[in-house]
């Protein structure tokens, strides 16, 4: 009798046997090899949890904002600009639109998503990233999340930068880069499940049109830009019940991963660089 070992697989962490060429599930290559198991778990959707750190990493970029100048900040009681920091240290840490892409500051098509011009703005924003990510890591994986996560915030301020719009920040063109996915998946997986999905996930569309026409200062075109890139580019890339994972995939959700923290660490370099000059 045959005695065949069982593992984890370490991408997507359903049970496979150690001989296998390749995961049946998420289609990784030689799961078994001792390196895979041992490096490329750590970052298993089940140990790593990217909704915790890109809402940290939120968090701190929020607060360093407010520290860069605590005299300019915003202490009015409306509860839309409550702890808001001054429009000149968020062009320095990293704020995007066309003002500072003129200065050729590219690299805030990035950094923008990172950023927010209030307790509120961030804690709506935070709210609905804590609701939506969970869903779309769940539906398209690790990788998957996170070439979403960060090429459809650049397309949404791309295409907020290409209607005109001089300064804009927040994570909410990333967010609804998930709503599209969401709406993809919905659309493609069809039946009673996709269907609720689906309409869920246009309520949350309504929502945001509703909000974007009452509320003044709202990026309308980042938020567009976002749902339509995120629909088009979770077509492109799939989810594992329709497309296997590729080597593709992994390379592209680890390469977003690691354009997002050089941006973000240029971004606190070139922060305390000006400040160390100008004082």
């Amino acid at each position: 009798m045959i005695e065949k070992k069982s593992m984890l697989c370490p991408n997507c962490r359903k049970l496979i046997s150690k001989d296998e060429p390749s995961c049946p599930y998420c289609g990784m290559a030689r799961p078994g090899v001792l390196w895979k198991r041992n490096w490329a778990g750590i970052f298993a959707t089940d140990r790593f949890d990217p909704t915790v750190m890109i809402l940290s990493v939120n968090v701190v970029f929020y607060l360093f904002s407010l520290l860069i100048n605590p005299s300019a900040l915003g202490l009015s009681a409306n509860p839309m600009t409550f702890l808001s920091p001054s429009d000149a240290s968020l062009f320095l840490i990293g704020a995007t639109g066309t003002l500072p892409i003129a200065y050729g500051r590219w690299w805030t098509l990035v950094s923008a998503s990172f950023l927010h011009g209030g307790i509120l703005h961030l804690f709506f924003n935070m709210m609905a990233l804590r609701q939506l990510a969970p869903f779309v890591l769940d539906a398209f994986g690790l990788h998957r999340f996170m070439i979403l996560y960060l090429w459809t915030g650049v397309a949404g301020f791309s295409l907020s930068c290409f209607a005109g719009i001089p300064f804009t920040i927040g994570a909410s063109a990333s967010i609804c880069g998930l709503i599209g996915a969401i709406l993809y998946y919905g659309k493609s997986r069809g039946g009673y499940y996709g269907g609720a999905i689906y309409r869920q996930a246009m309520g949350w569309v309504l929502g945001l049109a509703l909000f974007g026409l009452f509320l003044p200062g709202i990026n309308n075109w980042a938020h567009g830009g976002g749902i339509v890139s995120g629909l088009l580019l979770a077509f492109w890339i799939g989810y594992p019940e329709r497309k296997t994972e590729t080597a593709l995939h992994r390379i592209l959700g680890t390469g977003s991963v690691l354009i997002t923290a050089v941006v973000l660490f240029w971004a606190l370099v070139q922060t305390g660089y000006h400040l160390t000059v100008s004082s």
